[in-house]
């Protein structure tokens, strides 16, 4: 079994203003299938080939020496974007169970969001911010490069059930935003999928 590029559940200018058609597109189809292509490339011949990518990455210390910087990347990559692709859409609105976790760990909507976006816009080179679920908590945690909290604290330096999840490299944002990631970040609240957010918090309970 070879991974493949998910299709997008809507279309490349779904989000606009707020994010923009021409990088989705290249988001996608260039980048996200670059870690696709190297991940199957790695993975060709080995015991872990047939893993589902999620399963995979949470098993990087079993992956043998001379893959594991590749899969941590590539396939870290493949499941990190694939995530974001389905955490993303305009007009869901955060209510219900995962809002009241949500004022209970945090104090309030506003104290998470300011958390959240803190961890996003303080997060050095690459990499992403995410809610996470951990025991009976929320938490805000953000990983380097294509890490992702389901390689675990060893690997990643944060764990939990992601929630939601936010790409802060350059080529999620820099052809509409240049250098003004805040900028970004503060557009992400208009795209957060809060439908599908909620969906896994009640599985992840």
């Amino acid at each position: 079994m070879s991974y493949s590029l998910p299709s997008l559940p809507y279309a490349y200018d779904a989000l606009e203003p707020h994010f923009d058609k021409q990088t989705m597109e290249i988001h996608h189809t260039k980048h996200h299938q670059t870690y696709v292509n190297n991940a199957n490339a790695a993975l060709e011949g080995t015991e872990f080939a047939d893993l589902p990518v999620n399963e995979l990455i949470a098993k990087l210390d079993q992956v043998p020496a001379d893959k594991k910087t590749v899969l941590r990347n590539n396939a870290g990559g493949h499941s990190n974007h694939s995530f974001f692709w389905e955490g993303l859409k305009t007009g869901t609105t955060l209510s219900g169970d995962l809002k009241a976790a949500i004022e209970k760990d945090f104090g309030s909507v506003d104290a998470f969001k300011a958390e959240f976006e803190k961890a996003a816009a303080t997060r050095f080179g690459s990499g992403w911010a995410w809610l996470v679920k951990k025991g009976d908590k929320l938490a805000v945690v953000s990983t380097a490069n294509q890490d992702s909290p389901l390689m675990g604290e060893a690997i990643s330096g944060a764990s939990g059930t992601p929630i939601i999840g936010l790409d802060v490299w350059e080529h999620a944002y820099y052809l509409k935003y240049q250098n003004k990631r805040p900028d970004y970040i503060k557009a992400f609240w208009e795209v957060v999928n809060w439908d599908k957010a909620a969906e896994l918090f009640s599985a992840a309970k």
